[in-house]
């Protein structure tokens, strides 16, 4: 099922998808040199940093104008609004056209199963079924 979005919803959905592809990926001052800092993003802090300084050399650092069109922010790229389940009676009252729903990770077999067949019953989008066999 399709979500159901504006003209313009579906405009800055595509328009973002654009973006994502252009942006660059950010990430760590120096991650490449020392294995313990990771790639995670932290904001360079160092009086003498050249990444800081925004030298032209340096990788990019994270600012405003990447960022993507406030109407379709934190929406799944699918056109959908995610929403985090963690029981049954989690998805009364959800809107099956605007909205999928993300089982939570400490969600064990048992209820997991219970939420994919009331979710199938409603007619809601599951984002992570898992394997089904």
């Amino acid at each position: 099922m399709k979500p159901s979005l504006s003209a313009e919803e579906k405009r800055l959905l595509e328009l973002r998808n654009r973006l994502n592809r252009k942006r660059p990926e950010f990430r760590r001052q120096e991650w490449f040199r020392y294995k313990r800092l990771g790639e995670k993003w932290r904001r360079p802090r160092g009086l003498h940093s050249k990444m800081r300084k925004r030298k032209k050399y340096r990788p990019p650092v994270v600012e405003v104008g990447y960022r993507g069109p406030r109407l379709v922010r934190g929406l799944h790229p699918s056109g959908f609004r995610e929403v985090l389940v963690h029981r049954p009676e989690d998805l009364e009252g959800l809107d099956p056209s605007r909205v999928a729903v993300r089982i939570a990770s400490s969600v064990g077999g048992r209820k997991r199963e219970k939420i994919i067949a009331r979710a199938d019953e409603l007619g809601i989008r599951v984002l992570n079924r898992g394997v089904e066999g």
